[in-house]
């Protein structure tokens, strides 16, 4: 009998309790790689190939806080703009607040130009450019509300006190196809001509332009009724995560608990799995197992228990979260939910040497009983 084999009976001699053992730590290891996927999210870098190009101009009070419009002209004079956007939250429901999605007011000419990992047919582009009340949306939108071109699509404002109806004229795809975009103008028509807008985006002519960009633009504004503050995008992104609090101690802080739990019902299974085989461990030293090799043997079962365990819970999770359409459920917090590679290795990892410890304990005591003394133990 070699040792795989050996370790495999002794850990299928007692099914039910090596099955609920290897359930436990799989579903443990399953919220953990959702916590660590949450966290990856978070922090996920803004793909597109002029990301490191954008930054936003807001409000310095606040972002609630709107520009104005006449901002535009300004800001695409500063030297080294080469494009300006104005993009605004309308904050829109649609039907009922359990259909959330973002949707904004934007300016259809530029709209493309600013964002061109995402990429429309040329024909809607023009069809949504042309006319007033036209909207676009992302695949994965239209897809949840199976909408069609050419649908009247009406949402219920929330920051602003008008309802709007559109006419959906393009089907965009790209990295985020879980956003709504309509004419900014239609909205300044609806609300009286205000002439404000939320925020200001740019696109530097290079990435050595951006900090000279940012202090000419703030430096510009600076003392005005309404100054400035101007920043890169994935700083933009940022400060929304920091609104939700400091996530990264809470979910350090649940991992901790969930990675404590699975220590504690490992260890338990396998301080009862030797206990009860102190006999055999003295049968196992009169044949000439040594200490090291008692070890090894009853260290490995712990191991493949856990290890088990773990490549169920996170590869359960890839596969759960690849299917699950987890935008939806999370109001769109998340447009992309992936576990990634890393985070499957890291919790496998994890798994096998919580095994190691939690048998490391019970392993040495019982490899250093006596013959006798193991004997005496089962009376």
């Amino acid at each position: 009998m070699t040792y795989a084999s050996f370790i495999w009976t002794n850990i299928a001699r007692n099914p039910r309790r090596t099955i609920l053992t290897v359930v436990s730590i799989g579903l443990s290891l399953f919220v953990l790689s959702t916590l660590m996927t949450v966290l990856t999210e978070l922090n996920r870098e803004p793909e597109g190939e002029d990301t490191h190009l954008r930054l936003v101009v807001r409000r310095a009070t606040s972002l609630a806080d709107r520009l104005p419009e006449a901002y535009a002209a300004k800001l695409a004079r500063v030297p080294s703009v080469r494009l300006v956007h104005a993009l605004t939250w309308f904050g829109g429901i649609y039907i009922d607040e359990g259909n959330f999605f973002a949707n904004f007011a934007c300016d259809p000419d530029t709209l493309f130009a600013m964002f061109p990992e995402n990429r429309i047919p040329p024909e809607q582009l023009k069809a949504f450019q042309a006319e007033r009340i036209a909207a676009v949306a992302g695949r994965k939108l239209v897809e949840r509300f199976k909408w069609r071109l050419g649908d009247r699509i009406t949402l219920q404002g929330t920051i602003y006190p008008v309802d709007l109806e559109f006419v959906l004229r393009g089907i965009y795809t790209g990295t985020d196809e879980t956003a709504f975009f309509f004419h900014r103008a239609y909205l300044e028509e609806a609300l009286g001509r205000p002439g404000k807008v939320g925020t200001f985006w740019l696109k530097a002519a290079s990435a050595g332009d951006i900090p000279r960009i940012m202090d000419a633009v703030d430096t510009l504004f600076k003392n005005s009724d309404a100054e400035t503050k101007t920043e890169t995008e994935r700083a933009f992104q940022l400060g929304f995560i920091s609104m939700l609090g400091n996530v990264k101690t809470l979910i350090a802080s649940i991992s901790s608990v969930v990675v404590f739990t699975i220590l504690l019902v490992t260890a338990n299974t396998m301080a009862m799995s030797i206990r009860e085989r102190a006999r055999e461990i003295a049968i196992l030293k009169t044949l000439g197992f040594g200490r090291r090799r008692l070890l090894g043997v009853l260290m490995g079962e712990s191991a493949v228990v856990a290890l088990t365990g773990g490549v169920l819970g996170c590869v359960g999770a890839r596969l759960f979260f690849s299917v699950v359409d987890v935008w939806r459920y999370t109001q769109g917090l998340f447009p992309i939910f992936i576990v990634e590679p890393s985070t499957i290795l890291l919790g496998i990892g994890l798994s096998v040497l919580i095994g190691l410890a939690s048998a490391a304990l019970p392993a040495i005591r019982v490899s250093r009983l006596t013959i006798a003394e193991a004997l005496r133990r089962v009376g």
